[in-house]
């Protein structure tokens, strides 16, 4: 069967995951988290991608991101499988494939989804069980986007800027974003649409984004589909 064709958009947001080999651990010591963080904020500034939201997990990362061109995305993630799996390899003694395959993406509608995608990224470790809460967990964004604390890989989307005037008021406002559980339904989508690689958003997006493209991009549900967990 051939592989669903991906579908980008430039200056349309992009959530993003990507795997180990047979979901083995990717991350095993501290210095690993840096060296990825170090690696993707070099392939964001040279494949000209923002980066608005992530979470490293042990065995995969949730990536946030906005491409300029629509090579963007493809490009960083080849830097990251050169620059990441070349420290892997040297440090730990080791070959073979590190990720899979294929990394899975979806575009993002942002008026409607962009700040539902970020907290679902960032709640990540907390569906997980790794910690109570998002600002527990180190190898997230949530420090940035909650707490203005200084983060240089990130860059603040439009979405997020709206929040507030200040960035004493956009970080309260995000923060609140938490304090309900987001609705079932609106984690179906967002997990069908990565699965599924077809565009978040309602109809008139999906027009959209067909328009530009030329092509059909389908649906990410049918009917009501069982849910897989792509967390």
């Amino acid at each position: 069967m051939p592989r669903k064709q991906r579908f980008y958009i430039p200056g349309a947001p992009v959530h993003a995951v990507q795997r180990g080999h047979n979901r083995s651990a990717v991350f095993f010591d501290d210095f690993d988290y840096l060296e990825y963080l170090r690696c993707l904020k070099q392939a964001a500034d040279s494949c000209s991608c923002a980066v608005h939201a992530y979470a490293l997990m042990t065995n995969h990362v949730h990536l946030l991101l906005t491409p300029e061109r629509a090579d963007s995305l493809g490009r960083l993630f080849q830097h990251l499988g050169r620059c990441y799996v070349r420290y892997v390899n040297k440090t730990y003694q080791r070959h073979g494939a590190l990720w899979e395959g294929r990394y899975k993406c979806s575009v993002i509608e942002s008026q409607s989804y962009l700040l539902s995608c970020m907290r679902y990224i960032e709640m990540n470790p907390v569906r997980a069980g790794m910690v109570g809460r998002p600002a527990q967990y180190r190898w997230s964004s949530y420090a940035a986007n909650a707490q203005g604390i200084g983060n240089a890989i990130l860059s603040a989307h439009s979405e997020y800027m709206v929040l507030g005037c200040s960035p004493e008021e956009r970080c309260s406002a995000y923060r609140s974003l938490f304090d309900r559980a987001p609705a079932a339904d609106e984690l179906e989508l967002l997990r069908s649409a990565l699965q599924t690689g077809t565009p978040m958003g309602n109809e008139k997006f999906k027009a959209e984004v067909e328009a530009t493209l030329g092509i059909k991009v389908g649906f990410a549900c049918r009917g009501r589909p069982r849910i897989k967990n792509t967390d």
